[in-house]
């Protein structure tokens, strides 16, 4: 009876909460509101530390103060939530530390799968970003698990950065550009030979009196010829033969420019008046291949224990993201904490959207 009447008193007082929750966001949503918000999960162990627990009880303490504060958000109208789980550098750590840690995320992540979470009960897509190869096999396989049941997710969601620091994301995206920018060149290359090149070797052709039916295409060309080499070969045998190129030369050396040279590899053409360019990187061929490239910008970044320092996090997206650093740890943090911020971001908004248009 007991347990029954204690049910239902818990069962009010969540009621409860949560119509108060949706008080507060009405009165919140009076200004503007923040579409993503990221978080550094800082504190967990001095947390355990602070309560005599055992090795892991901070960070599985840390994961239901996660919970709550992702129900916040996702109740206030947040669309995208960041945790800052695990980085490279936590790598250096202990090695029982980070076979703990490890097990705990794959055990963490199949609970967030199972039909009750919060995963279903708000439609939240997860996405597990950072240097995946760096996991242990059983965390791979169940963050790819993870964010396959969760792909036809739509209306929110949930970011996790895991042996991620923002250096190795930006490495990782600029190397991606150059390979890009690289294939970029190189279908260039292919498009001007099949297009123009051999148009124009053709033409040279019939002007000294000979005519190969050279075929458009460059593969067709090839297949007639083999090579350049035993083209040239071919040509210079005619051209003595016939005494075309002895009487010709003369004729038409005014017509092709000193600085015109033939690239037997790729068969082009490089004049002083049509030099090839080579595209550039900008910055937004960067930012399409960022690990956060699945999600805006962070409207603020909640990092816990009173530190203001970022730790190799979203540096390239928080340049006019507001810090928010309350002193609690990252396992007592609460609504009030969330509220607090968001009054922050609402007091210098405009001043913000205004650094925005400037980049």
């Amino acid at each position: 009876m007991q347990n029954g009447t204690g049910g239902i008193t818990s069962d009010l007082l969540g009621g409860l909460c949560c119509y108060l929750r949706k008080c507060l966001y009405a009165i919140l949503s009076v200004g503007p509101m923040p579409n993503h918000i990221a978080f550094i999960m800082d504190g967990n162990r001095r947390y355990a530390k602070k309560r005599n627990l055992k090795d892991g009880d901070g960070h599985r303490a840390g994961f239901s103060a996660l919970l709550s504060m992702l129900r916040y958000c996702f109740e206030f109208g947040v669309k995208y939530a960041t945790v800052y789980a695990f980085s490279i550098d936590n790598f250096k750590r202990k090695p029982e530390e980070v076979e703990n840690f490890m097990e705990l995320m794959r055990e963490k992540i199949e609970e967030l799968l199972q039909q009750e979470s919060i995963i279903n009960e708000y439609g939240i897509r997860l996405h597990f970003i950072g240097n995946m190869q760096l996991l242990t096999e059983p965390v791979r396989v169940a963050v790819e698990k993870a964010m396959r049941v969760t792909a036809r997710n739509k209306e929110r969601f949930l970011i996790i950065c895991v042996a991620y620091t923002s250096r190795d994301e930006i490495v990782h995206a600029v190397q991606e550009s150059c390979k890009d920018k690289w294939n970029e060149v190189q279908a260039s290359k292919e498009a001007k030979i099949s297009n123009g090149a051999f148009a124009s070797i053709n033409e040279g052709l019939k002007r000294n009196g000979l005519d190969l039916h050279i075929q458009d295409s460059c593969e067709c060309y090839l297949n007639e010829t083999k090579s350049c080499n035993n083209l040239l070969e071919g040509l210079e045998g005619v051209g003595k033969k016939y005494g075309m190129f002895e009487h010709n030369s003369e004729k038409h050396s005014d017509t092709y420019s000193e600085a015109e040279i033939t690239s037997c590899n790729g068969v082009a053409e490089i004049t002083e008046e049509r030099k090839l360019e080579l595209p550039s990187i900008k910055v937004v061929d960067v930012e399409k291949h960022m690990y956060m490239a699945v999600a805006p910008d962070p409207d603020i970044l909640i990092r816990t224990s009173g530190e203001a320092r970022l730790s190799n996090f979203l540096l390239w997206q928080t340049s006019t993201c507001p810090l928010y650093a309350p002193k609690a740890l990252w396992p007592e943090i609460g609504l009030r904490h969330l509220v607090w911020a968001i009054l922050n971001f609402q007091r210098h908004h405009y001043y913000l959207e205004k650094k925005k248009k400037q980049f």
